[in-house]
Order: C-alpha cells, then structure tokens, then sequence
C-alpha cells in the first residue's frame, strides 16, 4: 500500500542526478518541481540552477516545471531558467505531468520527475508511470500544511529505507 508514495529513487539533491548518464540512457525530458527542489521556496533561481539548466540546453534536454504554486511564481522562475512551465499543476494528479511531457514532445518512458515531496511530487509521478527522483528539501522553512505532511512523509520513509536495505542485503 506504501509502495505507491515510494520513489524509484531518492538523492540528497537535485544538483547531483547524472542528467548526462540519463540522457545516454535515452531519457529526453526532466519535470522540476520548483520550491524546496531547485531553490528555497520563493527564491529566484541561484547560479547552480542557472548553470543546470544551461547544461540541459547544451545538452539537448527538455525541461519544464511543474508545480502547484500560482503563475506569477512559478512564471518568473522559468523566465530566469527558460523552460516552460505548468502553474497550478494539480499534482498528485496525473494531468499536469501529462501536459509537461506534451510541451516536451516526451513519453512516460523518456521522462523523469524530480520533486522534494512524497504525497504530491513523487506519488502524482508514480501514478503517471515516470520514473521519479526524490530529493532533500533544500530549506527547512516551510508552509505549516507542508510541515505536517513532513511527518507523515517520514513514516513513509522509514519503510521505504528498511525496503532498499532488505533488497540490497539481497542482491
């Protein structure tokens, strides 16, 4: 039953997935939440975002943003990194994932997600059939609504690490 909130895989930072490993792996598209994965919630894109998203242009990687946040957020970031964007994205829904994969010209299969929330960002990619990234939330200061999920997260969490350690004591 937890299973479907658990992500394909989890890293400490949006900054540190082999994009260029994914792309020779056939992987043509990236989904990005926005605040808490690529930047603390609010802030405008730093120079580690600017430079990712100018080695995904050089790379010939799509992008785009997905998020849950209102236009003149989630506009005025994707300005500062070009890449289109999805405001009031309606994740865990699976439209807003199928709707960055049209503006991207990608498939389920050429596509991953990376977002730093379980019941929204990971759970909406599962549910859509993307492979999904979790990483850290890169700043403790959040939403009070966003804090509670938190602990529910770390319950889901908890059996999703003994599941990855059983697996590998297996292999």
């Amino acid at each position: 039953m937890l299973e479907r909130f658990y992500p394909k895989k989890q890293v400490d930072s949006a900054y540190e997935i082999p994009y260029k490993e994914l792309y020779e792996r056939g992987i043509r598209g990236v989904i990005f939440d926005v605040d808490n994965t690529l930047v603390p919630h609010g802030a405008p894109a730093d120079e580690r975002a600017l430079a990712l998203f100018q080695e995904f242009h050089q790379m010939g990687m799509k992008t785009c943003l997905l998020s849950n946040n209102k236009e003149p957020r989630v506009a005025s970031f994707a300005g500062q990194v070009d890449s289109p964007y999805i405001y009031k994205g309606g994740k865990p829904g699976i439209g807003g994932y199928e709707k960055a994969m049209e503006k991207m010209g990608t498939e389920r299969e050429t596509t991953v997600f990376v977002g730093d929330q379980l019941f929204t960002d990971v759970y909406g990619a599962n549910r859509t059939g993307i492979y999904s990234y979790l990483v850290k939330p890169i700043h403790p200061k959040e939403e009070i609504q966003i804090v509670i999920k938190r602990w529910f997260e770390a319950i889901v969490l908890y059996f999703y690490h003994r599941k990855c350690e059983r697996e590998s004591r297996e292999s």
